[in-house]
């Protein structure tokens, strides 16, 4: 199978068996690594890191993994760069395409990097946006597969807000891979109607079913995997906080809805979590709320059922894959 010179931006891009192809790259690299076998097969290439978002796993990830395929890396900032502010999202994309192999983008709109990919020239890979969130998305089916030790015919519940990038990555990734997706929230936060409906059609070819719920017996019966994500996606006004937790605290993730579902369920998060008191965040709303931990509670986060480390490092054999399948048309 063939990527080279495609853009990484959203999973509906791709098909089921591309995405199997990608997660087959990772497992490979992962080895590599595993067993300290250099594989610098992209030496000589450049790419560029735009993070107009923070982040310790996706800037860690994509410089690990550039490196040990040899190639440099330039990390750019919001206040390293002056895309959007003194120079065009479309200028921007055609000179960093003149000077790198491949472009990273982590920020705001989808928009955004759809722009770049566009006049870059060059492979673009999203590493969140506000819809989309695909890297991590292979990260997270790694995870799965190693464990369960297939994926088609599990059910995965996202319990949450079911309209952030996150959620809607898992439905649609749920749906290409053939696994049962449930989006666990109160009826306010649940997914776009359209997104819903795209992905339905998808499931339908793949023999699954998407269920979207607010009744949390109903969402996580039977569950292999149950999902959480922050309950305040970054950029997000503390304007909304109050409101946002009274919606979700009875959908905390907790030993009582972990024992809800099927009896080997684990559990996954993406990253950062609000599980205890020991950041700033942690303390600010445990000070101002009286909550010791927001969307799960320490003891099903540091659980034996609970990967979420796994996972993490998992991202960066992930990324791996996908820059080197959309850089290379070498086999692995």
């Amino acid at each position: 199978m063939n990527l080279k010179g495609r853009n990484f931006l959203k999973l509906l891009d791709y098909t089921t068996e591309e995405i199997k192809y990608l997660l087959y790259l990772s497992q490979r690299f992962k080895d590599l690594k595993k067993n300290n076998i250099p594989h610098k097969y992209l030496e000589g290439k450049n790419i560029a890191l735009l993070f107009e978002k923070t982040s310790t796993r996706t800037r860690c990830s994509f410089e690990v993994a550039a490196m040990d395929l040899g190639m440099g890396v330039t990390y750019l900032d919001a206040a390293s760069s002056q895309m959007g502010h003194k120079e065009s999202i479309e200028d921007t994309a055609k000179v960093l395409g003149r000077l790198y192999d491949g472009i990273e983008y982590r920020g705001y709109g989808q928009d955004i990097v759809e722009e770049l990919a566009k006049y870059s020239g060059v492979p673009t890979w999203n590493g969140l946006t506000n819809e989309f969130h695909p890297t991590q998305m292979l990260g997270d089916f790694l995870t799965i597969k190693e464990h369960f030790g297939y994926l088609k015919g599990l059910n995965l519940t996202f319990v949450g807000d079911g309209r952030n990038n996150v959620a809607n990555s898992l439905m649609v990734s749920c749906a290409k891979l053939g696994i049962n997706y449930t989006c666990l929230a109160p009826d306010k936060l649940h997914p776009s109607p359209d997104l819903i409906e795209t992905c339905r059609e998808i499931a339908k070819q793949n023999d699954v079913n998407i269920t979207i719920t607010n009744n949390i017996e109903e969402g996580v019966k039977n569950a292999n995997v149950i999902y959480t994500d922050v309950w305040f996606s970054m950029g997000e006004p503390e304007e909304i906080w109050e409101e946002r937790i009274n919606l979700l605290k009875p959908y905390q993730v907790n030993t009582e809805m972990m024992e809800m579902a099927n009896f080997n369920c684990i559990f996954l998060h993406c990253l950062p979590s609000f599980h205890d008191t020991n950041t700033k965040v942690g303390k600010k709303i445990y000070e101002k709320y009286g909550l010791s931990a927001m969307e799960v509670t320490d003891e099903v986060f540091n659980s034996e059922k609970s990967l979420v480390f796994e996972e993490a490092e998992n991202r960066m054999h992930t990324i791996k894959a996908i820059m080197y399948a959309t850089l290379s048309d070498k086999e692995l």
